[in-house]
């Protein structure tokens, strides 16, 4: 099985599951945890994509991250590359807003701290209910409709509010020299065939990042569809500082 179909295969699955693990990436919850000085899931997940982060960076966008399947499902109605450039920057806006939502819930919070990881669940299930499936179609479509109106994994670039985890966690990561994950290229086997830039899901340029010796973006979610498509192994992971 080559990475790719291992890549899509683990999407899937996450996608699949989705129903079941959505509160665990619920940011209204964490909120909600919050105020009663709860240690929910959704706190622990994002905690622990900022500690993936500082390794792999934004790996789990390319291989298990369920809305990011749904983005790449969507792209087959609306194929063509979204704007990015300052929309890109959009999401941390959202996140700094949300995130000081959430510190200043805990201030104003009341009782002492307990550690929650199935809070608001039903023994651990997200979606117990069929009115909670309301939620979970309204996220759905929250997906859709961007990939539909901007192109391909638009949501990813402009929205997602679990990517900044992920990338603030590379950033520390990089302070602190520890070794991560990276895409590393040799650009004098390169012959501009253009299949990178083709088959990257993000679409980003990956010909001209690729340039400097290495993909050096925070919107790169590492899935290796560069990798792989490259027929003169341009273009290879490497892990190390």
């Amino acid at each position: 099985m080559t990475l790719q179909r291992i890549r899509r295969f683990t999407l899937i699955i996450s996608m699949l599951l989705f129903p079941i693990t959505i509160w665990y990436f619920s940011p209204y919850l964490i909120i909600m945890a919050a105020f009663n000085h709860i240690i929910n899931g959704s706190f622990i997940v994002f905690t622990l994509m900022f500690l993936f982060g500082m390794f792999f960076g934004r790996l789990w966008c390319g291989f298990f991250c369920p809305t990011g399947c749904m983005g790449e499902c969507f792209a087959q109605f609306s194929p063509k590359p979204p704007k990015q450039g300052w929309r890109n920057y959009i999401k941390y806006g959202i996140w700094l807003v949300w995130i000081s939502g959430i510190i200043v819930c805990h201030v104003l919070g009341k009782g002492g701290y307990t550690v929650q990881p199935f809070f608001m669940t039903d023994h651990g299930i997200s979606i117990s209910s069929i009115y909670n499936y309301v939620i979970y179609y309204g996220i759905v479509i929250l997906f859709l409709i961007p990939a539909i109106v901007h192109g391909k994994r638009a949501n990813c670039h402009y929205i997602c509010w679990m990517a900044p985890f992920m990338i603030f966690g590379g950033k520390v990561g990089h302070f602190l020299h520890l070794p991560q994950l990276k895409i590393k290229s040799e650009k004098s086997k390169c012959t501009g065939c253009g299949m990178c830039e083709k088959k990257c899901p993000m679409s980003l340029n990956v010909k001209s990042l690729a340039e400097c010796g290495e993909i050096k973006t925070a919107e790169c979610i590492l899935c290796g569809e560069c990798v792989s498509a490259c027929k003169n192994k341009v273009l290879k992971y490497k892990m190390g500082r």
